[in-house]
């Protein structure tokens, strides 16, 4: 139903795309592979139609098609579901999903019939939202529901999802794999964009792999074993995907004691019920849950981010505080890199060079005058350790491929030198290769003395590079496990509220 063929694509005279070919059949997914960067992102929006200047042909169903805007796109039968979010959060659930297409009889909008297409589709999806709220009011991961209700909701022959389930919990990840099941069996072809491996290998027909913007190859999933398609990604061989280094435990680092975080007008049980741990030096302490066990809240509570609105006592080192603000927590030590880069981790407009120095300015500012020499050795030193790729660090973040943005925060927070580094989601988004320099980086951090707390929905991740665990469920700590006597199972009976022995 999809062939392109001979695809380029530069950006000022940079080539992002060279001679790439991709083809899709009817009821099929077929998994598009590659780092970030690769040039997944740039040949999707080839065709979507975001890009109309590139070189190369696309069939549909044996014709030649010219796409000239997106809605011409959306006009030929294509959906897009990127991996930034496109909703208008101050607008409701029913006018996003018909945003730009909406039904209209007699010249007056048809609210009627655009309520009754979203409840039949949301339904369809087993969520129970109230389609007039605005979609601000609801999590990252309903949020990406509404996404994935815009595709469906015109009849698309070929859907596109990039990263669907970057914000998802296991139970709406079921539920996507089985709409992508219905959807094969009515005939549209599925091109599915992932970074984790367990998806690719469950859902993907074929997977075709780029690599710095070429085609590497296609092939059968099943004839295409794991380590061969990272080869293909990377260009290397990776020979252990999530190392850990034995970890060099020191004294205590953090104490937390009752933190408390109380709940919202629309769900007023706390978010976090009077919790306390603590971790060392050198130590990468885990907090596992499912979305809306209080983790995030937790994390966001200790570093200051409610205010007053959170209780108790936070200890770094022989210091005991109150968590006011983050300004004040990160003069102490502490640093958060929040789940969502585009909203709470970057400010999309400025460069890296100003993103990574923002939560450090006193120090470049000694005196209260900036000492851009400073800085920017600084900054130059920090991205070079985390191997960002960037034309330069004047270049805007926005600009840059998700993976790399995820550094940029990186970078941000290892700039303030922190003794305590809370992790959320840090792979979110982020290729293979990526994501083993990152965890290398965490354990050059921890060889430091960092004490890390990490939260991840990747079981893999959680169980490869933590060296203790602890399940949240409705606020609270509902299980700790040493990484010796945790397993999967343990750890997903514990989130779901079930007493489980150590």
């Amino acid at each position: 139903m999809l062939e392109m063929q001979g695809i380029g694509k530069d950006f000022s005279g940079v080539k992002v795309l060279e001679d790439v070919c991709f083809n899709l059949a009817a009821g099929e997914v077929h998994v598009l592979a590659g780092e970030n960067g690769a040039g997944k992102s740039t040949l999707i929006k080839v065709l979507g139609g975001v890009y109309t200047d590139h070189t190369g042909t696309v069939k549909l169903n044996g014709e030649v098609v010219n796409f000239k805007s997106v809605l011409d796109a959306s006009k030929a039968g294509i959906s897009i579901i990127y991996q930034e979010l496109s909703l208008v959060g101050s607008m409701g659930v029913c006018d996003n999903v018909f945003l730009g297409r909406e039904e209209s009889k007699y010249s007056w909008l048809n609210k009627r019939a655009m309520l009754d297409y979203s409840a039949k589709i949301i339904k369809s999806l087993s969520l129970d939202i109230d389609l007039s709220s605005s979609v601000d009011e609801f999590s990252i991961g309903i949020q990406q529901m509404v996404e994935i209700t815009k595709a469906l909701a015109f009849d698309s022959k070929i859907i596109v999802m990039d990263e669907p389930t970057s914000a998802l919990t296991e139970p709406e990840v079921e539920k996507l794999f089985d709409i992508i099941v219905k959807l094969k069996a009515e005939g549209c072809g599925i091109i599915y964009i992932s970074h984790k491996m367990e998806e690719i290998y469950r859902i993907a027909d074929r997977i075709t792999v780029l690599r710095d913007g070429k085609y590497i190859g296609t092939e059968v999933a099943e004839k295409l074993p794991s380590q061969e398609l990272i080869k293909w990604m990377v260009g290397r061989e990776l020979n252990q995907q999530i190392p850990r280094h034995a970890p060099k435990v020191g004294e205590k680092r953090l104490e937390v004691k009752d933190i408390f975080v109380g709940g919202t007008a629309s769900n007023p049980s706390p978010r976090v019920d009077n919790v306390s741990f603590s971790v060392r030096s050198g130590e990468i302490l885990g907090i596992a849950g499912l979305q809306g066990s209080g983790n995030s809240e937790l994390l966001n509570g200790i570093f200051g981010t409610y205010g007053s609105q959170a209780t108790g006592s936070v200890q770094i080192d022989d210091e005991i505080y109150k968590p006011d603000s983050p300004a004040k927590m990160i003069s102490r030590g502490m640093a958060l890199l929040t789940n969502d880069r585009k909203q709470s981790g970057l400010v999309m407009e400025m460069n890296i060079l100003r993103n990574v120095s923002l939560a450090s300015l006193k120090r470049f500012s000694p005196h209260g005058w900036l000492r851009p020499a400073m800085e920017k050795a600084s900054v130059e030193k920090i991205t070079r350790s985390l191997n960002l790729k960037a034309e330069s660090l004047y270049q805007d973040v926005d600009s840059l491929s998700g993976g790399n943005q995820q550094k940029v925060v990186m970078a941000k927070w290892v700039e303030t030198r922190p003794k305590v580094l809370l992790l959320d989601e840090p792979t979110r988004g982020v290729d293979v290769g990526a994501k083993h320099e990152i965890y290398e980086l965490m354990n050059s951090w921890t060889d430091q003395g960092i004490a890390i707390v990490l939260i991840t929905s990747e079981m893999p991740e959680l169980l490869g590079i933590c060296d203790r665990i602890l399940v949240m469920h409705r606020g609270k700590i509902n299980a700790e496990f040493e990484i010796s006597q945790a397993t999967q199972e343990k750890i997903l009976s514990a989130a779901l509220g079930e007493r489980v022995s150590q």
